[in-house]
């Protein structure tokens, strides 16, 4: 929903007004006009949380797949009182690429990350000069925070190339606009094993620890320095406990006129997958379902929170997930119990098919979405930037959300958000096109593990692209390449524009941060 120059004009003068009422309220008792101000702030800006869960597949919670074999009450509890997106996409099918995309509204291969992710030990990928969502949210008087997996980055103090645990932490979330944080480096599985509080550990590894694959095919994770504090089993629980302690801290202050933003980032259901007691076995099918399962529950508990604090009918909640489900969930035995991750999309994380990308998209947000509704509008989590944007009535500036429209639209009952195109990129660098229907991978294979994996489909002399009609042709098995050759010259021309202009909506074109090529030969 873009504003007016006369709405923004408006909302200036009440905002003026109500700094106006303010002074006089310091001056003077309080008024009943103060209270109808800060109410009105209140109801225009709603407090924010969205939550990113790791390597959830599309296909595993019942809001996005009716043939889901793993309960999901609260998450469906969420969908019933919300809106569900049926086509939502992340701009990468990998971790570190779609939380930058995430936080800039901007496609993650415009960085200087070309594929792959980061480790735990990486420096910081998103510049201070970056705008994200935590500097958007800053501006129009939010709270900030990020609590979870951060995955983009932070610069250790080192020496000798050794981590210092005992120096600050620079670069962190901190510089990308969030008044605090309580993060882990990387995924579960990636050491150090430490907490980070805005800057600072907050206890020193003592030990080195790890498990393998052949101890626990399930709950592996590499083995490195760990602090007293930190319990690779306790970590999910863990963090929803700070998210929904965050929520109560901040309460008061959001019901009388500042809001607050929190950025959640699960560590589940992405390896180590250590579901606890009483979720251990709960599935009945395999330690990823249970784990599924106990995300779930968490979900309930801070959905419940919300009602607790006071902070439910202002609140607007999104859950999505990062990419598709990882093969370390062990798809042969989930499909024994009749249970698709990726619910007939093609692929996985990691790949440039459906499979990779389509995530579920959840948003939930009392008196402003009607419940119950499900959408086919296409969506890209780079479309965060742009929603949020609206819903504080923050003008669009040339640099920030380049990659994204607003979901407000959707929200308010429409069928559309004006996105007309989607590109989507591999755990290898692979990218592909979508217009309408039809969606060209720019790929022999997969782009990621799937089969026929990059280097097997060349050796196999399979075609460089791949053209798929997704309206008749959901599982991608069909190539059209030789058959559509306009549409894919058509697409091919899209996909350059939008790699030149460095954005995909209208706007002075800025360049990228490198030199991109999306040819596969």
């Amino acid at each position: 929903m873009q504003m007016t120059a006369r709405d923004q004009t408006s909302t200036k003068q009440r905002i003026s007004g109500m700094v106006s009422i303010s002074v006089l309220f310091l001056l003077s008792t309080i008024s009943l006009d103060r209270i109808a101000a800060d109410e009105a702030v209140a109801i225009e800006h709603p407090n924010v949380i969205i939550v990113m869960a790791d390597d959830l597949g599309i296909g595993d919670i019942s809001p996005t797949n009716p043939d889901c074999k793993i309960k999901t009450p609260y998450l469906q509890k969420m969908a019933d009182e919300g809106l569900t997106f049926l086509d939502a996409h992340t701009p990468s099918s990998v971790c570190t690429p779609t939380r930058y995309g995430l936080l800039t509204g901007r496609y993650n291969w415009r960085s200087r990350l070309a594929k792959g992710v980061l480790n735990g030990t990486s420096e910081h990928l998103i510049p201070a000069s970056r705008p994200t969502v935590g500097h958007l949210m800053r501006s129009a008087g939010y709270h900030t925070a990020m609590i979870g997996k951060w995955h983009l980055g932070w610069d250790w103090h080192k020496t000798d190339g050794k981590i210092d645990f005992s120096k600050e932490v620079k670069n962190g979330p901190d510089i990308n606009g969030f008044d605090e944080y309580y993060a882990h480096c990387g995924s579960l599985d990636m050491p150090p094993y430490v907490w980070v509080a805005s800057g600072h550990v907050t206890a020193q590894p003592d030990r080195e620890e790890g498990v393998t694959r052949q101890e626990d095919s399930y709950g592996w994770y590499r083995k490195g320095p760990i602090g007293p504090d930190f319990r690779i089993e306790a970590v999910l629980p863990h963090l929803f406990d700070k998210a929904m302690a965050h929520v109560k801290a901040r309460s008061t202050e959001a019901a009388s006129g500042r809001p607050f933003f929190l950025y959640l980032a699960l560590p589940a259901p992405h390896t180590p997958i250590v579901p606890v007691a009483p979720f251990k076995g709960s599935s009945g099918i395999n330690p990823y379902a249970d784990f599924v399962v106990q995300v779930d529950h968490h979900i309930g508990q801070l959905m419940k929170s919300l009602k607790d604090s006071g902070v439910d009918d202002n609140t607007l909640l999104i859950f999505t997930s990062d990419n598709g489900c990882s093969p370390e969930g062990n798809f042969p035995v989930l499909q024994q119990h009749g249970h698709d991750p990726s619910a007939g999309y093609r692929g996985h994380k990691a790949d440039i098919y459906e499979g990779g990308h389509r995530v579920p998209l959840i948003a939930r947000w009392p008196g402003h979405i009607e419940s119950g509704r499900q959408t086919k509008a296409l969506a890209c989590l780079t479309d965060v930037y742009s929603t949020l944007e609206s819903v504080t009535g923050q003008p669009r500036q040339t640099i920030g959300g380049e990659d994204g429209f607003s979901l407000l639209p959707v929200f308010n009952g429409k069928a559309s958000t004006g996105r007309t195109t989607l590109v989507s990129h591999s755990i290898g660098g692979s990218f592909a096109i979508r217009q309408g229907p039809w969606k060209l991978c720019l790929s022999a294979g997969s782009g990621g593990w799937s089969a026929p994996r990059e280097t097997e489909a060349k050796k196999l002399g399979m075609p460089t692209m791949q053209l798929f009609n997704l309206d008749n042709d959901p599982g991608e098995t069909n190539n059209l390449l030789a058959e559509k050759r306009d549409i894919v010259e058509s697409l091919i021309l899209l996909l350059e524009s939008q790699v030149e202009n460095g954005r995909c909506t209208p706007g002075d074109s800025i360049p990228n941060d490198r030199e991109v090529r999306f040819r596969t030969q």
